[in-house]
């Protein structure tokens, strides 16, 4: 039985990393291409053109994570490759409209892209989650948008430099390469076995979730809840803010018109990722991994407002303070997006799935992302994005801190209290 077992999980773990990676990598080919372009000299409704249109995707991408956390949490597992299937071919039809339409007024075509792209992670991670693999399998998901992002600027600058393919239609012409590929990955990830009597013991079965059952998981967590899509929301417009202007940041340190330098400063921060928060796969006891999650997120904000200052002090290059942030960013950001709400709902074997709380969290974070781009437009806008984004790093180091010690605090003081309340109402027999 344990070598049946064996290859069963051996068989999930090969095809979920595979098809898991390549589907997202593929993914963001149809979302942040668009982002390398500069759109110099456009304007719409006196607001910077590129801002229009990365305020319309985040729209569209926030309205799509509102909408993920009834869709996903309640989505049965024979529905999910076509819906999978519907959002991809979507998103690149509003690229190809977007190329045949130059004037301002097709920035509505990106609410539509992110509308149909949002729910794609969450859809993805049903897959995963609940596994004995779960988090080796998630950090792997998680470093596929930690690389990809850098990748598809590459492909997109590249497209644009050596084939003059224009702002407008470079977006569609990158998506449209990596159609293929996402599909054969879909493909795969539709071959994953079900979850075995070992992952249903180990990290509780994962259910589609009611009405009910939504209420009920919000009235008992409210306050950790609350504190911590506070700080993933912060965590969200940073990274957000890195993403989309990362060329503006790198062109204001000194790598300017360098297309590699967007895929290879991201890759260690990939491998650094997935090695550190993949240790925690091997931990079997789903408390204890999930407070070290919290260590991780307290040493992770303090890194990131470290190396600023030691940036700001002339005593960290440009190139290893943006990959010091980035570290210490998506330390932070990736297991909230998988792992920490995995943990969460086996530790206190909570009915339902993680993707209702990842989406309750990510609606959040992309309004906060939202709010800010229209600050930064309208009420720093003399400021450089350097600058901006500086100041930024300070306010997410000390949020994180504070929020990180907070949560662990309550969530040790709840364990305990139910652990206690059960051998209370479980007295030893002797004899």
């Amino acid at each position: 039985m344990s070598i049946i077992i064996s290859k069963i999980q051996l068989r999930f773990f090969l095809n979920g990393a595979f098809a898991s990676f390549g589907l997202y990598f593929c993914m963001y080919a149809f979302r942040k291409p668009f982002t390398v372009a500069t759109f110099d000299g456009l304007f719409f409704l006196g607001i910077d053109y590129k801002i229009v249109l990365i305020l319309a995707q985040v729209i569209g991408y926030m309205f799509s994570k509102f909408l993920g956390i009834k869709v996903v949490s309640g989505l049965k597992p024979a529905n999910r490759s076509g819906y999978l299937t519907f959002m991809i071919l979507f998103a690149e039809l509003t690229l190809i409209l977007f190329g045949l339409d130059s004037s301002p007024y097709n920035f509505i075509l990106f609410f539509f892209n992110g509308l149909s792209l949002g729910m794609i992670w969450g859809i993805v991670f049903s897959y995963l989650e609940g596994r004995k693999m779960t988090e080796i399998l998630s950090i792997i998901l998680c470093s596929s948008f930690i690389v990809s992002s850098g990748t598809v600027k590459s492909v997109g600058l590249w497209l644009m430099n050596t084939y003059e393919i224009s702002e407008f239609w470079m977006p569609a012409v990158t998506g449209g390469i990596f159609l293929g590929p996402f599909f054969v990955c879909l493909y795969f990830l539709g071959k994953l076995p079900t979850p075995t009597m070992e992952d249903q013991l180990l990290r509780k079965e994962r259910k589609p979730m009611t009405g009910s059952d939504r209420k009920k998981l919000l009235i008992q967590f409210l306050f950790p809840i609350i504190i911590l899509v506070i700080f993933y929301t912060a965590l969200t417009v940073l990274r957000d803010f890195r993403d989309n202007f990362s060329r503006e940041l790198w062109d204001g340190i000194g790598y300017e018109g360098d297309a590699s330098i967007y895929t290879l400063s991201e890759l260690p921060i990939a491998f650094l990722v997935l090695l550190i928060l993949g240790f925690f796969g091997i931990i079997r006891s789903n408390y204890k991994a999930f407070i070290g999650f919290h260590y991780i997120l307290i040493l992770a904000s303090i890194l990131i407002g470290f190396s600023t200052l030691l940036f700001q002090q002339g005593l960290l290059s440009p190139i290893l303070w943006m990959v010091l942030i980035g570290f210490g960013l998506y330390a932070c950001y990736v297991p909230f997006n998988c792992i920490f709400f995995d943990r969460m709902i086996a530790t206190f074997k909570i009915e339902g799935n993680a993707g209702y709380l990842i989406y309750i969290a990510d609606s959040f974070g992309y309004l906060g992302s939202m709010v800010v781009l229209l600050y930064k437009n309208f009420g720093q806008s003399n400021s450089s994005w350097l600058q901006f984004f500086i100041v930024s790093t300070y306010c997410i180091a000390i949020l994180g801190l504070g929020i990180s010690m907070v949560s662990m605090l309550y969530f040790r003081k709840k364990y305990r209290t139910i652990n206690s309340s059960f051998e209370i109402k479980t007295p030893v027999i002797n004899g």
